[in-house]
């Protein structure tokens, strides 16, 4: 495939599964379950998803949110307060389901290409 039309590779080409719910009525938390080591040294890279990823993707405070990041289940869970609490007239997400398509779609590096495949050969 011509360089020009391949598709930069998203983080959720990695992962079985990302989610995010409830944790609780003042707390969101999302969850990256990778598909294998490789993918999850990509969402374990502390200079591509940290706090102030987070805080950009979602317009929260870089200090409030928690990462998690547990190599042993190739997962990375974040936390972070909700923006307004669950069921007020402002929220839009009750169950805060789909937070995660943005965590999802963020574009994985390029020094990644060479770990998981520069054609995207784990996706």
């Amino acid at each position: 495939m011509p360089e020009s039309t391949r598709r930069r590779p998203l983080l959720a080409d990695y992962a079985l599964e990302i989610r995010s719910k409830n944790a609780g009525p003042f707390w969101v938390t999302m969850e990256t379950f990778m598909k294998d080591a490789a993918g999850y040294a990509i969402a374990a890279d502390e200079d591509f998803l940290n706090e102030r990823t987070i805080a950009d993707l979602y317009q929260v405070d870089a200090r409030q949110v928690q990462i998690f990041r547990i190599p042993d289940l190739n997962v990375v869970k974040i936390s972070f307060p909700r923006p307004v609490s669950q069921a007020s007239l402002r929220d839009r997400d009750v169950h805060a389901g789909q937070h995660h398509v943005p965590l999802a779609s963020l574009p994985v590096p390029d020094r990644h290409f060479g770990a998981a495949g520069a054609d995207g050969a784990h996706v």
